[in-house]
């Protein structure tokens, strides 16, 4: 199913429920929301924010809806899509964080794939997010990848068995992908290339007190076998040897991958300082 628009006459806005999860966002959040106006609709769901989210959504005309997890499944992002179905305006929609920007060049190509036949078969799109280093994009280095815009009926986020480390990620959902729906499996998953800007290193203090936890919750994943199976075998391969690693070894893979195999050397010294960051995710 492709995201349809008349062939006469381009809307003015994306036929596209955006969903922005939010804790204590106040510093970004208003930055995403004004990159979101080509968007018919915007939803922030916020976990009982005790800062000015909720007011600043409010102002820019976003649906504001409060959550409390249960400490159960579905977490954050599939208990949007389960629960606050009647919220949802469209069959797409796309999770963007409160610290992602939405890019011109995205908007565009989301208009293209509206109006290509290729896209009848899709489920859903992988966005490469694009890292802001002190208010400079990353051009090269490392590129996260996740499936942020998806059809709500076609895809899912899995229940992992991550709830014993729930200290770690907490409510939201970690590092892993929907996946596809009965009877959905031959759907396929596209990808766009324009970025989406994430500006993740604002605060390097915050950055890597966050990412201490994302590194306890993976090492929780790994002992677990937790991990949603890989659909791509070569991809699986590649995580399975880099998972084995010993930390030092993970450590200076993760820094050359991002410093010279992605050409962040390009980038300069930002680049350099970006992959020590990515290198030192690993040394614990």
């Amino acid at each position: 199913m492709a995201i349809r628009y008349s062939s006469l006459h381009r809307p003015q806005k994306l036929p596209i429920t955006v969903i922005i999860t939010t804790k204590n966002e106040e510093h970004n959040i208003a930055r995403c929301l004004k990159s979101l106006s080509d968007f018919e609709h915007i939803i922030v769901v916020d976990s009982n924010s005790d800062d000015q989210t909720q007011q600043i959504a409010h102002h820019h005309s976003a649906t504001v809806i409060p959550f409390e997890w249960n400490g159960q499944y579905p977490k954050k992002r599939q208990y949007c899509l389960d629960h606050f179905a009647q919220h949802i305006h469209h069959d797409w929609v796309f999770f963007i964080d409160a610290d992602e920007v939405m890019t011109p060049k995205l908007v565009s190509a989301l208009r293209t794939i509206g109006q290509s036949e290729q896209a009848a078969n899709i489920a859903g799109y992988f966005i490469r997010g694009q890292y802001i280093w002190k208010n400079k994009p990353l051009n090269f280095g490392l590129k996260n990848n996740k499936i942020a815009l998806f059809n709500r009926h076609e895809m899912a986020f899995p229940a992992v068995n991550d709830l014993p480390a729930s200290a770690f990620m907490g409510e939201i959902e970690g590092h892993y992908q929907p996946v596809l729906k009965e009877p959905f499996t031959t759907r396929r998953i596209g990808k766009l290339r324009p970025p989406l800007w994430h500006y993740a290193c604002e605060n390097i203090n915050k950055w890597r007190e966050r990412h201490q936890r994302y590194a306890a919750w993976e090492d929780y994943m790994d002992k677990h076998q937790a991990w949603p199976q890989e659909d791509n075998r070569m991809r699986a391969r590649l995580k399975n040897l880099f998972k084995s690693m010993p930390a030092p070894i993970k450590a200076i893979t993760a820094f050359t991958h991002c410093y010279i195999l992605c050409l962040g050397f390009l980038d300069g010294i930002a680049g350099l300082q970006f992959a020590w960051l990515r290198g030192s995710y690993y040394w614990r």
